[in-house]
C-alpha cells in the first residue's frame, strides 16, 4: 500500500503542473485537488488497513507522531537541515552527504525524514540527525504545518523520492532544495509526450545530481540544464566502510583459516540454491555464511530443517561451538558489511526472483568476486561488474554450481575478479567530493 502511494501521487497530480513561477491554470489545480483528495483517501485506506499489517501500521502510527516530535526537538530560533530518504537504501546512499553536512553545520540542527518502515525502524536514532521522523502524508496542510516548524536552509532529496506538496510549498518560500544521486530512465513519465507537466517538477530543484551521462542527457531533453554528473554517493559510503573497524571476534571463530562464502540478503529462491549446493557439494574446507533478508522464526527454521551439515545462529552463538560449524546463519541486522570483510567470495540475493537486487556495493569494496541472479536490468552497478569480469549471473542450480565451484578451486580468478570489483568501485568514488563543493563546504 505504501508504494501504491507514490504510483498514486505520480500518476494524479503531475496530470497538474507547477511551473517555474507557480502558476496554476483550472486545469491544474482542478488535478491537483483530485491528487489532494487521493492523497486524503488513501490515508483513509491506510488505517483502514493499519490493524491487517504489521509494516503499515508502524507507518500510520509514526506519522500521528511527527509533529510533536518536531515541535519536541526544535524551537523558532534553530537553524535547520532537512534531509529526506524514501527508505533504508536512500539513506545509505545520502549518508556520506548528510555526514559532511552535519559536520560542516555544527550549529544547525538536522532533521532526517522517512517515507517507509523499513527506513525510518532501522535509523531512528541515527547520529546524523537531531530529530528522525516519519514525513507526512502529502497534502498541502501537512506540508505547511511541517515546514512551519522544521523551516529549513537547505533540504536534500535523494535518488528520486519527489513530494509534489512539499516541493510547491518549499518553491513559494523560496528554499533551496537539490536532488542527489538522481538517476532516470527515459521510460519514465517525465520523458514522454504525456508527462508535459509531471516534467516540472523537476524544476523545483535548483540543482540535480545526477548517477550517469544518460540521466543528465535525459534531464537536458526536458530543458533541465542545472545538472552536474557526480556519480552515485553509494560508492563514496561503501568506501568509508573500509577505514571502519569491521573487526567481528565471533565470524573470526567461526571461519578459521578456512575459504569463506557469505550469502548476503538472501531470498528463498537463491536460498534453496546454497542449500542444494552445500547438501551435495560442499566440502569441510569451506565455511558459508547466510544472512536471510527475512530474519522471521519460521524462514530461519525452513534454512535450518533444509540443511544436512553443522549450523550455528547468531542468536545462538554463545552457545554454539562455532568452530565445529559449516554454516553460520545470521538471524538479525545490521552487521553484514562488515561480515563481508570476511568473504572471499560473496553471492548477493534479490535478483533471482522479482523482489529487486540488493546493494553489491558492499562485498565489492572488500575486492571479492559476486554471484547474483540474472534479474538485474535495472541495477547498471551489476552490468558493469559483470562487464568487467567482476561478478557472474546465473539463473539456476546447475549455473550456480559451476561458478561457485570454478571460484572456490581457483584463487587466481578469484583474485583477478575481486580485484575488478574494487577498482570499478575505486574508479566511480567521488560524488560526495561535487556536491559539497557545489555547496562551497
Amino acid at each position: 500500500m505504501l508504494y501504491q502511494i507514490e504510483f498514486f501521487k505520480t500518476i494524479i497530480y503531475f496530470q497538474g503542473n507547477y511551473s517555474k513561477e507557480m502558476y496554476f491554470s483550472s486545469k491544474e489545480k482542478t488535478l491537483g485537488f483530485i491528487y489532494n483528495t487521493g492523497i486524503h483517501l488513501a490515508n483513509l485506506g491506510l488505517n483502514m488497513l493499519s490493524p491487517f499489517n504489521t509494516k503499515i501500521k508502524r507507518g500510520v502510527n509514526g506519522r500521528t507522531c511527527t509533529f510533536n516530535l518536531l515541535n519536541q526537538h526544535l524551537n523558532k530560533t534553530d537553524k535547520t537541515l532537512w534531509f529526506h530518504c524514501a527508505s533504508l537504501g536512500e539513506y545509505e546512499q545520502g549518508l556520506p552527504v548528510f555526514k559532511a553536512l552535519r559536520e560542516h553545520y555544527k550549529q544547525h540542527k538536522i532533521v532526517l525524514s522517512f517515507f517507509s518502515p523499513s527506513g525510518y525502524e532501522i535509523q531512528k536514532n541515527s547520529p546524523v540527525a537531531d530529530v528522525i521522523v516519519y514525513i507526512p502524508l502529502d497534502t498541502e496542510s501537512n506540508a505547511k504545518r511541517f515546514l512551519d516548524l522544521v523551516n529549513p536552509e537547505l533540504t536534500v532529496f535523494v535518488k528520486y523520492d519527489i513530494w509534489p506538496n512539499f516541493l510547491k510549498a518549499l518553491k513559494k518560500r523560496q528554499g533551496r532544495a537539490i536532488l542527489i544521486s538522481a538517476a532516470f530512465r527515459k521510460s519514465q513519465s517525465y520523458f514522454k509526450w504525456y508527462g508535459k507537466s509531471l516534467k516540472q517538477a523537476l524544476f523545483t530543484f535548483e540543482h540535480i545530481f545526477t548517477q550517469n551521462e544518460h540521466s543528465k542527457n535525459l534531464l537536458e531533453s526536458i530543458g533541465y540544464t542545472k545538472t552536474t554528473v557526480a556519480g552515485d554517493t553509494r560508492f563514496d559510503r561503501v568506501t568509508s566502510q573500509l577505514s571502519q573497524n569491521n573487526n567481528l571476534d565471533f565470524i573470526k571463530t567461526f571461519k578459521q583459516n578456512k575459504l569463506c562464502i557469505v550469502a548476503g540478503s538472501t531470498w528463498p529462491e537463491g536460498e534453496a540454491l546454497l542449500i542444494n549446493y552445500i547438501n551435495e557439494n560442499a566440502t569441510g574446507d569451506t565455511k558459508f555464511i547466510i544472512a536471510p533478508h527475512n530474519i522471521k522464526t519460521n524462514q530461519i527454521a525452513h534454512i535450518l530443517e533444509k540443511l544436512q551439515v553443522k549450523t550455528c545462529l547468531f542468536s545462538e552463538k554463545d552457545t554454539c561451538t562455532l568452530s565445529d560449524a559449516q554454516v553460520f546463519i545470521i538471524d538479525t541486522i545490521g552487521i553484514l558489511s562488515k561480515i563481508y570483510s570476511y568473504a572471499d567470495i560473496a553471492y548477493v540475493g534479490g535478483a533471482l526472483g522479482t523482489t529487486g537486487l540488493h546493494n553489491t556495493l558492499e562485498p565489492a569494496v572488500f575486492g571479492i568476486p559476486i554471484i547474483i541472479g540474472n534479474n538485474h536490468k535495472k541495477f547498471p552497478e551489476a552490468q558493469a561488474m559483470i562487464d568487467n569480469g567482476g561478478m557472474f549471473s546465473i539463473s539456476n542450480q546447475s549455473a550456480f554450481n559451476t561458478i561457485l565451484h570454478d571460484l572456490i578451486k581457483n584463487p587466481d580468478k578469484r583474485t583477478q575478479a575481486g580485484n575488478n570489483n574494487l577498482n570499478y568501485i575505486k574508479k566511480n568514488k567521488g560524488a560526495v567530493i561535487q556536491i559539497l563543493d557545489y555547496l562551497r563546504i
